[in-house]
Order: structure tokens, then sequence, then C-alpha cells
């Protein structure tokens, strides 16, 4: 029997499976609207697109929180009165005592997460982010890192106590050294990007130190498997018509919207494939793969790839994006270790569809 967690317990946990830090700095995730504490969850409403149709599935059902991929609250709001729709989004959440949480583009990032299963119905391939992400902070301390050498311990004792002075320094270190047959000592420090420009000021007043300076930046490491979009490698190449048919069925869509790459055919064959969820014309402009495959995107950047040769699918925005929340919830239900229901929406749809 599934006990329930507190709102304060539950948002860290969602927060582990998918850190917000992925998310795009453009988006506007996490818990946008919370009930006073404290609040119980025991049931969780999974969703793609929060609408007034899911909110009221959500009260009919009991939920005490709402996971919804995109955002219902992007935009600032500047009052919550009954007038629009998302202020009454947030006036019925409140009023029913139902948080909203909503991950986004920090699923897109993560391996396990939105592209991971687009990929999936392309068929058996490898895949690696087309924009890898990079970790939230430095290794160490700090943004640079600047090491010099001196020969007068003297004066060396005199600049590292103004160094020591400087506020943002970190991992101060010596160590002796002996350069062209001389013993020197080497400094080594860790210093932020304001620090720095004061441990340069004070090592450029010494001609002999700052000519034996030398300043590093320190890289944020890239985070293997994590990034947006991914560059898929069928293991066997495949038809276009092929991989529309695997599209379609991975997805459950009866259509999709087709353009061909200039010189290529239904016969052509598919070897790479460049796939975003959502709206994927920023993220795949310019890849080189035989196929893109987004929900949306503009004109003019179809008419581009077509041109380069690209074939183009597009399943509409949601579309790319809905069916993998029945995977999301089996794998939250694991992460959670089963103390909530979590359950799917059924009002939740496309807005768009072909008639």
């Amino acid at each position: 029997m599934r006990s329930l967690m507190n709102l304060s317990e539950l948002v860290p946990a969602l927060n582990d499976f998918a850190s917000l830090s992925l998310a795009e700095s453009w988006d506007n995730v996490g818990l946008l609207v919370e009930p006073s504490p404290p609040h119980a969850v025991r049931t969780l409403l999974l969703t793609n697109d929060l609408t007034e149709q899911v909110m009221e599935e959500a009260v009919q059902k009991n939920a005490d929180l709402i996971l919804s991929y995109h955002p219902p609250i992007f935009a600032p709001l500047k009052r919550v009165t009954w007038r629009t729709w998302k202020e009454r989004l947030v006036v019925r959440a409140l009023e029913h005592r139902i948080g909203i949480y909503s991950p986004h583009t920090a699923y897109d990032a993560v391996p396990h997460g939105v592209n991971n299963w687009l990929s999936k119905g392309l068929g058996a391939c490898t895949s690696v982010p087309l924009h890898p992400s990079t970790a939230p902070s430095h290794p160490t301390e700090g943004t640079h890192r600047v090491e010099f050498c001196a020969d007068t311990t003297e004066h060396l004792e005199t600049v590292l106590s103004k160094i020591k002075d400087i506020p943002e320094i970190f991992c101060l270190t010596t160590l002796p050294v002996r350069v062209d047959g001389e013993e020197q000592t080497r400094v080594s420090l860790n210093c932020s990007q304001k620090a720095l420009l004061e441990v340069v000021a004070l090592l450029s007043q010494n001609s002999l130190l700052y000519r034996k300076t030398e300043v590093l930046l320190l890289q944020k490491p890239l985070l293997p498997h994590t990034g947006m979009g991914r560059l898929c490698t069928l293991s066997e190449p495949a038809s276009l018509s092929d991989i529309i048919e695997r599209i379609k069925s991975h997805l459950k869509l009866p259509h999709i919207r087709l353009a061909v790459g200039t010189g290529k055919t239904l016969d052509s064959p598919v070897k790479k494939a460049a796939l975003c969820a959502g709206s994927g014309s920023s993220v795949l402009k310019g890849m080189e793969a035989d196929l893109y495959l987004t929900g949306e995107m503009s004109h003019h950047d179809v008419l581009d790839a077509v041109a380069n040769g690209v074939s183009v699918i597009l399943c509409e925005h949601s579309n790319t994006e809905r069916g993998f929340l029945s995977e999301l919830r089996d794998m939250l239900t694991i992460h959670l270790q089963n103390k909530i229901n979590i359950i799917l929406s059924e009002k939740d749809r496309d807005p768009l569809q072909v008639v």
C-alpha cells in the first residue's frame, strides 16, 4: 500500500531525478505553485501540458501535485485573477491545494529523458547529444588558474602577502622547481574573474614575474550522454519510408508531415538522424544528417534543410514528447520507492488535429 510524501521531501527527490541546472537558461522550471506547508502528496498527476481540462481532471482525481512537462507559468504574471486561463490555473491549484512542478528542458537534457525516448522510434541506434551539457560548476573553486615562477624568496613573500589580501583567491600553493638549472618557486592559485584582474595588475608591477605568468581558463567539464538533441547513428541503415513507419508506430500517430531532401526519395537510406523533441529548429540547424526529426520547425528552416539534402519529419510539437510520460511514470515509481500514486492525464493531448 502506498503512503505519502511531504512536498518538501518530494521536490528534492524530483530535482535529483533530473537536475534543474541542466535546463536552458531561458526556461522556467522547478516548483511553480506551492500550497501552504505542510503539504502531503499522495497522488502525482503527469501531463505534457497543463490546460484547464487537465486541471479539472486533477481536481476530480484528488491529485496533490501536477508534474507538467511544459511550464504553465512562463511569462511573469502581474496579477492572479480569473481573467486569463493561466491565472485561473494558479487560482484553482491553490484553492484545491495542488502543487505544480515543471522540469521541461531538464528532461530534454538528461540521458534517460525525452530525447532518449524519442530516439527509440528510429530502431536500434547509438546516440550522442547535439549540444552537450556542461557541469553546473567547476571541479574546483574559481574560474581561472594563475601560475608563475619566482626566484627571489624575499620578494615572493611580499607578493604572496598581497595576493592573500585579495578576495576570492582559492587553492594558493607553492612548489620548489628547477628552471634552466636554477632553483625557483612555482606559485599556483585559483581565482574568480574579478580577482583575476587584481592578481594580474599586481604581477604586472614586476616585469620578471609578469613574463613568467600563465593564466588558464578553467572549463566546466562536459557531462556524458547529457545535453540538447541527439545525433543518432542507426545500427543498420533503413529507407526513409521504413523510418516513417517506425516513427508513426512509436508515437502512435496515423500521420506525420514530411519534407524530402533534395536528391532524396522515400527509398533513400537513412544512416544518421538528428532529433529534438518539441520545437527543434535552433537545435537541429546546420547539423549533418540524413534526417531531422522533431515536432515543429519554421518554414524557412525546413527549406534550408531540404536544400542541403536533409529530409525532415515533423510530428507536431507535443506529439514528440507526450509518449515519454508512460516511461517517466515507471521510472519515477522506482525513483520514489513506490511511496506515492503516479497517474497519467487522460485529458492531455496535442491541440492540433488532422481533419
